[in-house]
């Protein structure tokens, strides 16, 4: 009887490991679908670019100044290590600035999209809406006057760069610890830059429903896999020079997709076409 239980829960536990990886699978798809709207609608993408553009260019400015000064600034946050020889002290100043702009990345990908946003909402509303409408709709949305929607949108992205700001920091503390911090916390940063990435790329959907920023979070939490896979994927392109301004608009388009999985789990997906595929 013990015997079989323990191969129950072992079952139990490889079946939800199994879960895990396709919902994050899954959650990966979501961009490339996103991706794929480039075929549909190029017009309409690219002008999505343009906000990301002027984003980029504030977001990078600030990262520049970051990298500048951070020399400066990791000997003023590492005091201990003023009286150590030159070798270990210059060893230590690296692994703080590299920690230190690792960590501010994190932020300024989630800042970057929260400015993105708000600068092309009328673009990235009809993106939202087309890849909705294409899906049957929503119906009963709601109609939020745009200044209203902007004010809304703007305090909910503040709060969410904060809450990424604090995550930020045993980040930072973590990427002290040797192999660990230069391996795993790289790592973990992307997903966790992807899970709030997530959440700010729903937000126009969920706004369509009446829902705001608490409602993003308790729905996404539930399908935490499948929003961190598709986060981690845009995180990942994030990465690549010109890759955020290129994803932005497919994100949005991705996020679209998300929302509407998760808020209507009973719907199935329509049967992708060969202009569904990104490549």
């Amino acid at each position: 009887m013990a015997r079989r239980d323990r191969e129950a829960s072992t079952g139990r536990e490889t079946a939800r490991r199994g879960g895990f990886v396709r919902e994050f699978v899954t959650g990966i798809g979501l961009l490339g679908r996103g991706f794929a709207r480039y075929r549909r609608d190029p017009g309409l993408l690219i002008a999505g670019i343009v906000p990301a553009l002027i984003a980029a260019i504030a977001v990078l400015g600030a990262l520049g100044v970051l990298i500048y000064f951070a020399t400066d600034i990791a000997g003023a946050i590492t005091p201990f290590a003023d009286d150590w020889s030159s070798g270990p002290r210059g060893l230590i100043h690296l692994v703080a600035g590299l920690s230190l702009v690792g960590a501010c990345g994190l932020v300024a990908f989630v800042a970057f999209t929260s400015i993105t946003l708000a600068i092309g909402d009328p673009f990235y509303e009809k993106i939202a809406v087309r890849v909705e409408d294409e899906l049957g709709g929503v119906p009963n949305a709601v109609q939020i006057p745009w200044w209203r929607s902007l004010g809304q949108g703007v305090l909910e992205s503040i709060r969410l760069v904060a809450v990424s700001a604090v995550f930020g920091i045993p980040l930072f503390l973590a990427g002290f610890l040797p192999v660990v911090g230069q391996t795993a916390v790289p790592v973990i940063g992307a997903l966790v830059g992807g899970w709030f990435l997530a959440i700010e790329l729903v937000g126009a959907p969920f706004a369509r429903r009446g829902l705001r920023l608490a409602d993003r979070r308790r729905v996404l939490r539930q399908n935490r896999p499948l929003a961190v896979g598709f986060g981690a994927a845009v995180f990942v392109c994030f990465l690549v020079p010109l890759g955020a301004i290129v994803t932005m608009p497919a994100a949005v388009a991705g996020g679209a997709l998300l929302s509407r999985r998760v808020l209507a789990p009973g719907e199935r997906d329509p049967v992708l076409t060969a202009a569904d595929h990104p490549f």
